[in-house]
């Protein structure tokens, strides 16, 4: 239409007027051009507003994201819950009571042993502890900001246990768990999980226009020139040209940040899990939305009175059918029915640990040993 456009005025106003004015009408042209990219970038950027659960809907090439949010209460010896867990459907507690759930712990909230297999695991822990052991004999213990990556691959059976470890103070869990999916060729690959440790992942500190402070955690991808860590090699994430991102933003109260820009055909959500409201382009969002934006379009964010927390998820989606059933997600009914067959099977290696709700010593700090035998140690 430019173009058009363009040819049309040129032809107008070059009847009886001298060449010299041709300079001039060239840059009227750009004059409009910039005028239309800036109207284009102007226009809602916004496709859709949707309140968040407990489950949050993602786009592809994500499944899903669970926001777990509990206050748990002071710890017994057992590293359990030091209050009565009566009333409640222990071993599936998916419930809310007394501000905490049990999940599918009966002892100790959480996870026990269970199998995945064909996409992996994001686990962005914001305050507490998660204890973690799998089928390759890897084992771990972290959370305060650390963030786990694991590759269930060709299968694999982990648990994830919250053990309560201060008996003295309460014991406060919020962590975000993504399922982030595997295309087809790579989701029979080697199983694989890898620590992002909180005091390595990059952090963006800065201020706003006004002086306002705004935090971005870059857990994956690039946000401008930052770069996250690198994520397992086996990952979708793994490759730069799929433009995946996982960032955790926190703004000031008033604050204001801009999003940059991501290519065409990317999908990109921003979840507005705490503050009281969010401008996202001059549009008042409130607390608990998720939000669908175009990803061609820089995105000025600003909070309200309360300090604000938005989770980016951003990526090129695989554009593969996908079947989930339970802990496998695959492209067919058959791939289903043949993982169900292999686990049953071969148990995906078997379970080494002496309890499915495995946990590791109290005095245990944050750790992770890796099934070739390496392990890491941290302070804190």
């Amino acid at each position: 239409m430019e173009k058009n456009t363009r040819r049309s005025f040129l032809t107008r106003l070059s009847m009886g007027m001298s060449a010299v004015i041709v300079a001039p009408i060239v840059g009227a042209s750009e004059n409009i051009k910039n005028t239309i990219k800036k109207g284009m970038e102007k226009a809602n950027p916004i496709l859709e507003v949707r309140p968040m659960g407990f489950q949050w809907e993602t786009l592809d090439p994500f499944l899903f994201c669970v926001h777990h949010e509990d206050q748990f209460p002071k710890g017994n010896a057992a590293l359990g819950p030091n209050t009565s867990l009566g009333g409640r459907s222990l071993g599936d507690d998916f419930i809310i009571k007394d501000g905490f759930r049990m999940y599918h712990g009966k002892t100790i909230p959480g996870f026990p042993g269970h199998p995945h297999r064909g996409f992996e695991t994001i686990t962005v822990v914001r305050r507490g502890m998660v204890d973690h052991a799998d089928s390759m004999g890897a084992s771990g213990r972290y959370g305060n900001g650390d963030v786990q990556w694991m590759t269930a691959g060709k299968g694999v059976q982990h648990s994830e246990m919250f053990p309560l470890l201060k008996q003295d103070e309460e014991n406060p869990l919020e962590l975000f768990q993504i399922w982030l999916n595997l295309p087809s060729k790579q989701k029979m690959v080697q199983p694989h999980f890898k620590m992002l440790w909180g005091e390595d992942i990059p952090k963006i500190r800065k201020k706003d226009a006004n002086g306002k402070e705004i935090t971005i955690e870059v857990i994956a991808g690039n946000y401008n020139q930052t770069k996250a860590l690198a994520p397992p090699p086996d990952s979708w994430a793994a490759n730069p040209s799929h433009e995946v991102a996982v960032w955790n933003i926190f703004l000031a109260p008033g604050a204001s940040v801009e999003l940059p820009a991501a290519s065409l055909g990317i999908n990109r959500t921003l979840y507005f899990y705490e503050g009281d409201e969010l401008m996202v382009q001059g549009n008042n969002i409130q607390r608990y939305h998720s939000i669908k934006v175009k990803p061609e379009v820089s995105l000025d964010l600003k909070g309200g009175a309360k300090p604000a927390q938005i989770l980016v998820l951003q990526g090129k989606p695989i554009g593969e059918h996908v079947i989930q059933y339970g802990p496998f997600v695959m492209n067919t009914k058959e791939e289903i029915n043949q993982a169900f067959e292999d686990y049953h099977r071969t148990q995906f290696g078997g379970w080494p640990w002496g309890r499915y709700d495995q946990v590791h010593a109290r005095s245990k700090g944050r750790f992770a040993k890796h099934a070739d035998g390496r392990e890491e140690v941290k302070h804190g």
